[in-house]
């Protein structure tokens, strides 16, 4: 029986859902060789921005741009709310849980979650125990991935607490539909999310306990990624964009280099992950990090976000414990579901998963971009023997999900306007209180029947609306 997807335009009987029928009406007043030229022109747009991304091992070329859906994807605002709510308590409690197992490690003692798979996770930096942060916040700046199943329930797919990207891509979109489309933002309230750049600023600076710290972006260089995004947003908050080599330590504090001579800098948006921060702390044959870096943090003289030691909270083996952690310090039933998950390092939960291999989607704990990751309704026969193999030899190192319907939106394709599955990607900013954007990132999987949406895997984005019910 083929499995039943929520579209997000229309509903079981084929009628357009409320909070999309201004939309709708346009859409179907507007002819195809109009959206085939306004998606001409947001290419060529976004190309002579640079907005791209680096695919690495792409033979063709490391520069790509992703592609940008013209259709949005709406969501009402009632919704919304329920959604917003959900992302706020499942970030509070995690950031509870790193300044729980960094300090008196109450969840591990009460047993709610095994010790060894926190305190021998390789994403656990012993150096952060006992250290004190302002307003015990590790991760300044949250990604949570969400999805529709077919009875269009959202579920989390999973936390991204160490760098998480995309934003900038939602900020882009935006720019481009309102460029493109003035008259569909006449026509309806949707809500805005060009304010993202001043709440980010203000979190990163109140996240310093000084009265106005300086903030910097820190980058691992033009080769990265997502070199894009973090040029983008130091140029929005109106911060510099700094590489390892433009800053140095002196007696445990970082300073930044300029044509004035040194300049202390307080707040340092990290875009790079803990092993390169500082060869003389982590991985020695680091050429991008800061030597000394780590001894003017946990001296208190300057603020890293996210914070080191974040990713423990967000490996794929910690993800089934997030419910019972907002229980415990929240005392709240989790208002979003996390998707139900076998883990392999369990005999029993190993068994059934090499059982039904062809119906799970099997990911590595500690893999992302959608690489290591076996989808067993797509897969050929060969793939699934091989993750077989796989998790026989590494157990521990892999989770597994039922493969979900992914909820589906209209997307302009090349053979016209067709359904493809999506997610959404909210942005989660921690401090003095806890904000978000109405909307999100909504990666869009392109190819038909595809459920991988990520830009790596050939994903690409849509503009997120929230509109007024």
């Amino acid at each position: 029986m083929p499995r039943a997807f929520f579209n997000e335009m229309y509903d079981a009987t084929g009628d357009c859902r409320p909070h999309y029928q201004a939309f709708a009406r346009w859409l179907a007043d507007a002819p195809t060789e109009l959206l085939d030229q306004r998606r001409r022109e947001a290419d060529l747009l976004f190309h002579r921005a640079g907005i791209t991304f680096t695919l690495y091992g792409d033979e063709q070329g490391t520069e790509r741009l992703i592609p940008f859906d013209i259709i949005p994807r709406s969501i009402k605002a009632s919704e919304w709310k329920v959604v917003e709510r959900g992302c706020i308590q499942r970030v509070q409690a995690l950031n509870m849980f790193l300044a729980d197992i960094y300090h008196g490690q109450r969840i591990l003692k009460e047993g709610i979650i095994p010790a060894e798979q926190v305190l021998a996770n390789e994403g656990y930096q012993v150096a952060m125990q006992g250290l004190n942060l302002h307003r015990d916040i590790y991760a300044h700046i949250a990604g949570v991935d969400l999805v529709r199943d077919g009875d269009g329930s959202y579920y989390v797919l999973e936390d991204n607490l160490r760098t998480p990207s995309g934003v900038s891509y939602m900020l882009e979109d935006r720019k481009m539909m309102m460029r493109l489309f003035p008259e569909l933002f006449a026509a309806q309230r949707v809500a805005p999310i060009d304010h993202y750049p001043n709440l980010l600023i203000d979190t990163l600076k109140r996240s310093s306990p000084l009265e106005n710290p300086t903030a910097v972006v820190l980058t691992p260089g033009r080769f990265n990624s997502a070199y894009f995004e973090h040029a983008f947003l130091a140029r929005e908050m109106g911060v510099e964009l700094v590489e390892g080599a433009d800053l140095f330590v002196r007696d445990e504090r970082v300073y930044m280099r300029t044509t004035a001579g040194p300049k202390p800098v307080d707040v340092i948006y990290r875009r790079l992950d803990d092993a390169y921060l500082d060869p003389l702390a982590f991985n020695p044959d680091s050429m991008l990090g800061v030597p000394g870096l780590i001894s003017a943090y946990l001296a208190g003289n300057v603020v890293l976000a996210n914070a080191v030691g974040t990713g423990v909270a967000d490996d794929k083996s910690i993800y089934p414990y997030v419910d019972e952690m907002i229980r415990f310090y929240l005392t709240e039933e989790p208002i979003l579901k996390n998707v139900p998950t076998w883990q392999c390092r369990k005999p029993q939960d190993l068994s059934h998963v090499l059982a039904n291999l062809p119906d799970l989607v099997v990911k590595e704990t500690q893999g992302s971009g959608g690489y290591g990751m076996l989808v067993g309704p797509a897969a050929t026969a060969a793939q699934i023997e091989d993750f077989r193999a796989r998790l026989k030899a590494r157990p521990e190192a892999y989770i597994a999900q039922p493969t979900l319907s992914l909820s589906t939106c209209p997307t302009f394709v090349e053979s016209g306007i067709a359904p493809r599955h999506i997610d959404l990607r909210p942005f989660v900013l921690s401090g003095k209180e806890t904000r978000l954007v109405p909307g999100g990132l909504t990666r869009v999987a392109l190819r038909e029947g595809s459920l991988v949406v990520n830009s790596s895997q050939g994903g690409g984005t849509k503009d997120t609306w929230v509109v007024e019910d």
